[in-house]
């Protein structure tokens, strides 16, 4: 048997410590590891948080397009670099005076007119003839010059000066303009001595052209550290944006490092690790019941990863603001479904965590925990749609004058204050509202049975009810004193007043099956004269299995139903069990066919339901109703209940019980109070 306790022991830490590594992973896979610059702002918008200032000395980069433009103005300047070829130059010179000596007739005239075309060519090819392709290209890119290189020395000429080989052939052909020379010139065949001297050099012209770019600076300046750059509430001009921009780019870079990557991760794995294991130490020393109902662990857990990935991933893509996700909701939620201890803590835990992707998470904190805490407050027990609607508006205004006191501790003038921030809050009321239908879906999803859903089940226009009113109206009778005596009991004690009223309405709906066996609905006529005890008892014990059977069909919570079986526990129907002991005195009379299957109560809820079901039948049979005969009934049933053990496995206390006690006692003489009698009129 100890082994067996040991091994089950085993399987829950197991359980619990993969749970607890799956929770840890998941938040910190979805954290933002970019580094620690996860402010969000806007160009001509007011700065959102306090006073920033350089963490460490930085370069201000200046914007691209400036730095594009100062390039493109660059290469407008720019000249490209062509290799002069001498040798073609003076090959060609050397080939036309040659071809004239050879072929030409050599006379006055033509002696002095080939002197003068020898020496314009020289010129010509001294300054170097041009493809027409390469004059085109110049000429689009609006260039004006170009550097010849001749012997590794580059001389600078303008493009004017260049010529094409069709300008050079125009430009000797103008030299004169008379018949004899012109004819003279088409002999010579001068194109043949035309050739582009001038070949673009690609290598020279990049290599310079990488040198020229590389001397525009990308900064604009330094930024000191420990530098201002921005207080709250200033408008962000174009300079202070630059700035801002190039602070963002040396986080990134310095986090885009491996070994700061590894170190970052490692942090946010610890940091993790310890908030959820003292929430898991909180669960365990306080509420361990959650841990085995699973779905309370589930729900929980599932919120406070929820709302951390997604406070992560708005910061990571920058996304509005944190500012509009509802995290009051979160502490709605929980004290709605389990209690308000466990929504404070969890509100806690989860702001702390989210806090992680922020780099001014003070005031995120501090807004976070008001909000929740005002939450808690203002909805402990949900019953009405208008219930949500006050408590979203008295979040906002919790969030607004926070805020408000935040920026009179942190500003030297009324003007700083920053009031922009109101509309986030304003949104995040909206987003409040969407609770109520949460509520619904969360219900279906891990099967909880909120106040809301109490409520509309206790109306008694509802059929089920109305069928008990109808086919049992005594039981319904009962069941309708029962809810005001257990709800008043429930409240004083601390319990859940709107679950113990409606599990009172349907605890006995069971009764449906044979309402006239039951003496509240008799009217005379009763049917258990015919029966013997063992039947009668059969009869009356077979209600709470049918009232199970009645709760499946119409759909009914499973708390409801937790009513239905515990409210007469393990007990015995000790009418039919004491008359056939006294009519078979000799016999040992098993208790087992007199006793109701049970459970016994196991909640304060359900102990409450079992003390106001026994006190409130009891009532009906007292003689007289005086506060002494009242008291000494309350105190009677109730100490018989404690003394069977009825409570034993109940979160109830004794002090408890005494207050469930005196609330019994004042509302029976309240409920019994003797009416006066009017006088009649005298003739």
């Amino acid at each position: 048997m100890e082994t067996k306790i040991n091994k089950a022991h085993y399987r829950e830490y197991i359980k619990r410590f993969l749970f607890f590594i799956c929770t840890v992973s998941l938040i910190t896979y979805f954290l933002p590891r970019e580094g620690s610059f996860n402010y969000q702002y806007d160009l001509n918008k007011p700065w959102r948080y306090g006073l920033l200032q350089a963490p460490f000395d930085f370069p201000i980069h200046r914007q691209e397009a400036i730095i594009q433009a100062e390039k493109d103005s660059v290469l407008t300047h720019f000249q490209p670099y062509y290799i002069k070829n001498i040798v073609l130059g003076d090959s060609l010179l050397a080939a036309f005076t040659s071809n004239v000596a050879n072929n030409g007739t050599v006379d006055s005239i033509g002696k002095s007119y080939t002197q003068l075309l020898e020496k314009e060519l020289r010129m010509i090819y001294n300054r170097g003839i041009i493809s027409n392709e390469q004059l085109n290209y110049l000429k689009n890119n609006h260039l004006t010059s170009i550097k010849i290189i001749t012997n590794k020395v580059s001389t600078l000429l303008p493009i004017d000066q260049l010529y094409t080989p069709l300008e050079a052939y125009n430009y000797l052909k103008s030299l004169n303009s008379s018949m004899v020379y012109r004819s003279r010139l088409q002999t010579y065949q001068l194109q043949h001595y035309l050739t582009p001297s001038l070949l673009y050099d690609s290598a020279t012209t990049e290599g310079m052209k990488a040198q020229v770019l590389k001397d525009v600076s990308i900064y604009a300046g330094m930024v000191q550290s420990g530098q201002k750059i921005v207080a709250q509430g200033e408008i962000i001009n174009s300079y202070t944006y630059g700035i801002l921009n190039s602070l963002r780019s040396e986080y990134q870079q310095h986090s885009d490092s491996s070994q700061q990557q590894d170190l970052l991760l490692i942090g946010q794995i610890i940091f993790v690790s310890l908030f959820i294991f003292c929430f898991m130490i909180y669960l365990d020393l306080f509420q361990p019941e959650y841990y085995k109902h699973k779905r309370s662990l589930l729900l929980v857990f599932s919120l406070i990863i929820g709302f951390t990935i997604l406070t992560s991933l708005m910061v990571r893509y920058h996304f509005f603001h944190v500012y509009i996700i509802p995290f009051a909701m979160l502490p709605m939620i929980v004290c709605i479904f389990l209690d308000s201890r466990t929504a404070f803590m969890s509100l806690v835990i989860t702001t702390l965590l989210a806090s992680l992707a922020l780099n001014h998470p003070y005031e995120f904190i501090l807004l976070q925990i008001v909000a929740g805490l005002v939450a808690i407050l203002t909805l402990r027990e949900l019953s009405q749609r208008s219930q949500m609607v006050k408590s979203a508006g008295i979040i906002v205004c919790s969030y607004i004058l926070l805020d408000i006191s935040i920026g009179l501790l942190t500003s030297t003038h009324l003007g700083d204050i920053n009031l922009s921030e109101n509309i986030y809050f304003l949104i995040n009321g909206v987003f409040l509202l969407f609770t109520y239908p949460l509520l619904f879906i969360l219900e279906k999803m891990f099967r909880f049975t909120s106040n809301v859903t109490l409520v509309e089940l206790s109306n008694i226009n509802n059929k089920l009810l109305q069928q008990l009113s109808e086919e049992a109206p005594g039981t319904f009778q009962h069941s309708m004193q029962m809810a005001n005596l257990a709800a008043e009991a429930a409240k004083k004690i601390g319990a859940n007043s709107q679950l113990v009223r409606t599990g009172a309405l349907y605890h006995d709906i069971g009764k449906l099956g044979n309402p006239a066996f039951f003496t509240e609905n008799q009217t005379g006529f009763n049917p258990h004269n015919q029966l013997n005890y063992q039947q009668s008892a059969n009869i009356i014990i077979d209600h709470v299995d049918y009232g199970i059977k009645l709760a499946e069909k119409n759909n009914l919570p499973e708390v409801i139903k937790d009513f239905i079986r515990t409210h007469h526990g393990k007990g015995l129907t000790k009418y039919f069990y004491i008359s056939y002991q006294n009519e078979h005195p000799n016999e040992k009379v098993a208790k087992e066919p007199f006793s109701y299957p049970g459970p016994n109560p196991f909640s304060k809820e359900t102990a409450i339901l079992m003390m106001a079901d026994s006190v409130e039948a009891a009532s009906r049979s007292l003689s007289e109703y005086t506060e002494e005969s009242i008291r000494e009934l309350v105190e009677k049933i109730i100490e018989s209940q404690v003394q069977e053990g009825y409570f034993k496995y109940s979160p109830i206390t004794f002090r408890d019980i005494a207050d469930v006690k005196e609330v019994f006692t004042h509302k029976l003489m309240t409920m019994y109070h003797t009416r006066i009698s009017y006088p009649e009129l005298k003739k």
